[in-house]
């Protein structure tokens, strides 16, 4: 398998995984010019591309899908709320490409196991997903308010993990955005802090997971280093920084390629 984050945060989102016969883009946040660029930095071309995997309807999602899709005839992969908010946006995608799965049903992509599930978040009905091909499991769990046992079980196991770590609770109470949006990213069907994604990532610790990549920071409201800082330092009061490799994704260029 290969796993790349091509870009993470409130700006645009999109992750890269190959693995067996199938290379998934999960989210094209970025216009399809851009994707196209970042695609190439890591040697892959759209054209190339399996499907187009969509967690939810969130502009810096979805920015580069329509073009994307109709220019190299991508098929578009999304639960069924999610493209009742999408046939504007996306109408350009042919209907043989309109792909509608069921959230917390698996399904199959050129052998390659494909499980979407459901987490909080406000969108109609948002998803992570985790990608499983020949022993190897690897996660991508960005925007969601709170990561409870459910949403622990299905991330377990995971050797590879895009996890979000959106604010520094502080960061945001002191920062300008309007009371009603910090009252949203607060809220437990909002965003990931910084020290709640430490206290999940213990718990992930202790099922198996080794590596994660703290994803979707606000550009506004955190930086790398105090998301860094603030995960380690759960780690360390949990005894187990040693346990795990912490990484945070670039917020506009490929944070590297991962091979399992």
């Amino acid at each position: 398998m290969r796993f790349c984050p091509l870009c993470s945060g409130s700006s645009g989102n999109a992750t890269y995984i190959e693995a067996g016969n199938a290379r998934l883009l999960i989210d094209a946040g970025l216009s399809c010019k851009r994707i196209t660029e970042l695609l190439a930095k890591i040697g892959v071309t759209p054209a190339n591309l399996s499907a187009i995997l969509i967690t939810h309807e969130h502009v810096d999602h979805v920015r580069g899908v329509n073009i994307l899709s109709k220019k190299y005839d991508l098929p578009v992969y999304a639960n069924a709320e999610t493209w009742s908010m999408l046939r504007e946006p996306l109408r350009d995608v042919a209907p043989k490409n309109i792909c509608v799965f069921e959230s917390d049903r698996d399904f199959y992509l050129g052998g390659v196991r494909v499980l979407p599930f459901s987490v909080p978040h406000d969108a109609i009905h948002c998803v992570g997903y985790t990608i499983a091909f020949g022993g190897h499991k690897v996660g991508v769990c960005t925007d969601l308010g709170h990561a409870d046992a459910r949403i622990l079980s299905i991330l377990s196991g995971c050797e590879l993990l895009l996890f979000e770590a959106n604010h520094d609770v502080d960061m945001l109470m002191a920062g300008s955005y309007p009371y009603l949006l910090k009252k949203r990213i607060l809220s437990g069907s909002g965003h990931m802090n910084n020290e709640d994604c430490g206290k999940a990532i213990v718990k992930l610790c202790e099922s198996g997971v080794r590596n994660v990549i703290l994803g979707h920071l606000s550009k506004e409201n955190n930086y790398p280093e105090l998301a860094m800082i603030t995960v380690r330092a759960a780690l360390e009061d949990a005894g187990i920084a040693d346990r795990v490799q912490i990484a945070v994704a670039a917020r506009e260029e490929p944070t590297g390629v991962f091979e399992l």
